[in-house]
């Protein structure tokens, strides 16, 4: 199925607004969408459940459906404005999901899909959502059919879900772009590795940040033992890092975000000031972009960290440009007190022999807790 005749069909339907949260199941579908030449507006939402209020908004000013793209972790995201606005039992708001299927049930996959990938379709039948699933299989006569009965179905003022499956979108032209940022994030994070004490507790984000993390601590050190990879829970790993802050202050916890999980809940960066924990430092990882689902810019490519982590509260915030400047989080950590945030723009470079961790994640909560423990 080719993404941009997905597309023109939407179109043809009286769609003209697409929102979401890119997904690596949807890559093909998330490059026709950036490529496409017809009149669409997208936006690129900091979490899927802010995608849903676009929609909203946009039905409310043009009568017009809007569709939202995620991947099924975010359908979290999407529950309360979905059974709370959009429901017919509420405001019968009409919304089109093309949610990727990661962990479907017989597909190998990560381990933080696995039971999510289980209940997508059950969680949709519990929000009263019929849905449809396609694969590579599906004919362009099953696809039209399929959505015929979702125009049906927003045409009563509710929604309807099509579940893509993996290989569903034929390749067509990849989107690509470059931010222009000229340090490496792997070889930013080896540098962090290295200027940090040995032991620090490190939470970090999901994704490749983690995968890079995993792989340069195990060359640097010959361990990984002091890292809780969240490899889940997109957006939550510095409020973990401030829930072990809290709770040991006689250790130094070090979150490493990224600036699409940052900017997914964004309200964590004040409530952590807030908190004012001096044991906290964060580093964000800013490369404009969801670089581990397909390299999508992030729809707040403007947004600069450090200014808001510094009005948030932040007893100090800085923007490191070069590896040079990396010297200063080994100073910092030694010497600030925190909450302290440094961003650090990096490109958009990936090894393309990028490993996965080799433990499973409840081993690494594990060995972390061990480590956290016995060095405390």
């Amino acid at each position: 199925m080719k993404a941009s005749r997905l597309l023109e069909q939407l179109e043809h339907m009286g769609f003209d607004t697409i929102a979401g949260v890119p997904d690596s199941t949807l890559k093909q579908f998330c490059d026709g969408v950036q490529t496409y030449r017809g009149t669409l507006q997208h936006y690129v939402t900091a979490n899927e459940g802010a995608a849903v209020g676009i929609a909203i908004g946009s039905y409310l000013a043009s009568a017009k459906p809007a569709c939202v793209y995620m991947q099924n972790s975010g359908i979290g995201n999407i529950v309360n404005p979905l059974a709370s606005l959009a429901n017919r039992d509420v405001y019968g708001i009409p919304i089109l999901f093309i949610v990727g299927w990661r962990g479907e049930p017989g597909v190998k996959d990560e381990p933080q899909h696995v039971f999510q990938g289980k209940v997508t379709c059950e969680l949709f039948r519990t929000l009263s959502v019929p849905y449809s699933v396609i694969d590579q299989n599906t004919t362009d006569e099953e696809m039209n059919a399929i959505l015929v009965e979702a125009g049906k179905v927003l045409a009563q003022g509710d929604q309807f879900a099509v579940i893509v499956k993996k290989g569903t979108f034929e390749k067509e032209a990849p989107f690509t772009w470059d931010n222009g940022n000229p340090m490496r994030r792997e070889e930013v994070l080896g540098r962090i590795l290295r200027e940090l004490p040995r032991k620090t507790a490190i939470v970090s984000t999901t994704g490749k940040i983690s995968r890079e993390l995993y792989e340069q601590s195990n060359a640097i050190y010959g361990g990984h033992e002091n890292i809780f990879m969240t490899v889940g829970g997109m957006g939550h790993a510095s409020m973990i890092a401030l829930g072990i802050a809290k709770r040991r202050a006689d250790q130094k916890v070090v979150c490493i975000d990224g600036d699409g999980a940052a900017l997914m809940h964004m309200g964590a960066l004040p409530f952590i000031a807030a908190q004012a924990p001096e044991n906290f430092y964060h580093i964000v990882i800013n490369n404009q972009a969801h670089e581990s689902v397909g390299a999508m810019p992030t729809g707040c490519r403007q947004a600069d960290f450090a200014r808001i982590a510094s009005a948030a509260g932040y007893r100090a915030a800085q923007r490191l440009e070069t590896m040079e400047a990396l010297e200063r989080i080994g100073a910092g950590i030694r010497e600030e007190k925190g909450p302290v945030l440094w961003e650090i723009p990096v490109s958009l470079e990936s090894r393309a022999d990028l490993g996965r961790p080799k433990e499973s994640a409840k081993k690494n909560k594990e060995d972390f807790m061990r480590c956290l423990l016995f060095h405390g």
